[in-house]
């Protein structure tokens, strides 16, 4: 995290320049900071399920029970909820993609790291891509290609009369809507989570240090305690929305699996 503080003329409010990073190994390379965050979270993730399964035993220990913990989780709470008993073929890749997703979002509050990788839309775009083509491809083998946009745009028990308003708007939301909110959504909640952290965090340091006088001093303790508290709240946001990715990706595939779709 930069320190946007020049004493000389005043405080500088963090902004999108500060989601900007050069690269790492210097001008005419192209490895930066948010890409070392991915290969880390990737390394991170692959590494405790690998380790949590790698001696399985009847009473698990604790790095067991935290994976099993995990993949219940999203087996019961979401896969079995949302797609029904067929869910369970799913359940591996929505396990990878909410601990992807939570990983590279708590990337943002643990020190050092200090950023929120799903701040840079590519990332949170790439798996909605993802899960964009697995949705329709399961409805399309599972109802054909015609019966897969016939149910899609023209579903039964609607007056035909709303067909032509209907089916347009259907297609759009499938083939549109979807993996564009499922982006922006996290994109958007990880960019601006951040932003609001850093602005207590270096308006509380600048009021601390450069600001003359008790009010000052009083003024930026209170904002340091808050960030404190912001942080907690915003580790919690940062699951969520690794859920809320999750989820909206299992309902759009068990409404791809349904005939009534």
């Amino acid at each position: 995290m930069s320190t946007r503080i020049v004493a000389e003329s005043g405080f500088h409010s963090p902004g999108p320049a500060d989601f900007d990073f050069p690269p790492l190994f210097g001008e005419g390379t192209f490895f930066t900071k948010p890409m070392l965050i991915v290969v880390l979270g990737t390394i991170a993730v692959g590494a405790f399920f690998y380790f949590a399964a790698r001696r399985s035993t009847l009473v698990p220990g604790k790095l067991q029970f935290a994976g099993e913990a995990v993949y219940g989780f999203i087996r019961d709470g979401v896969a079995r909820d949302t797609i029904g008993r067929e869910g369970i073929k799913y359940v591996p890749y929505l396990v990878t993609v909410f601990s992807f997703l939570a990983v590279l979002n708590l990337s943002g509050i643990i020190p050092v790291l200090q950023l929120p990788a799903t701040s840079k839309i590519a990332i949170p775009l790439f798996l909605a891509v993802i899960s964009w083509i697995i949705y329709n491809y399961v409805g399309i083998k599972r109802q054909g290609f015609g019966g897969y946009f016939k149910n899609m745009m023209f579903p039964p028990g609607v007056p035909k009369a709303i067909y032509p308003l209907l089916a347009p708007l259907e297609f759009f939301s499938t083939f549109l809507v979807r993996p564009v909110t499922l982006t922006l959504r996290l994109t958007f909640n990880m960019f601006a989570g951040h932003l609001v952290l850093l602005l207590t965090i270096l308006g509380g340091e600048y009021l601390l240090f450069e600001y003359q006088g008790v009010a000052g001093i009083a003024a930026g303790s209170v904002s340091i305690l808050f960030s404190i508290v912001l942080t907690f709240f915003e580790g919690f946001v940062q699951i969520l929305q690794a859920y809320v990715f999750v989820l909206l990706s299992a309902i759009y595939i068990g409404g791809a699996l349904s005939h009534e779709h």
